[in-house]
């Protein structure tokens, strides 16, 4: 079945860095678009970027442009978000979703990122 898992999350302070991973199984990671939602507390979903099933084309939130990073590895089945210039409103826990062409049809676990002084 298809499984997605999240990694990489954890505390930074404002300004910082870091990198989400997410590890597909269950399905053929490099026939499909790959995306990041997240969750800021008491907030609802919020899309933050999408890649395609090459890796060649990404798409980001105007709120993230410029300070994340999309990319995979399709040989290793991995999804990554690299996180720079974090800030307080970056907060949330971020999901790893499968795209089916028309909307996301599978997420993960979720992974926790918070900023904090």
């Amino acid at each position: 079945q298809v499984q997605l898992v999240e990694s990489g999350g954890g505390l930074v302070q404002p300004g910082g860095s870091l990198r989400l991973s997410c590890a597909a199984s269950g399905f053929t990671f490099s026939s499909y678009s790959m995306g990041w939602v997240r969750q800021a507390p008491g907030k609802g979903l919020e899309w933050v970027s999408d890649i395609n099933s090459g890796g060649g084309s990404t798409f980001y939130a105007d709120s993230v442009k410029g300070r994340f990073t999309i990319y995979r590895d399709n040989a290793k089945n991995t999804l990554y978000l690299q996180m720079n210039s974090l800030k307080h409103e970056d907060t949330a826990v971020y999901y790893c979703s499968k795209n089916n062409g028309e909307s996301y049809d599978y997420w993960g676990q979720g992974a926790q990122v918070t900023t904090t002084s």
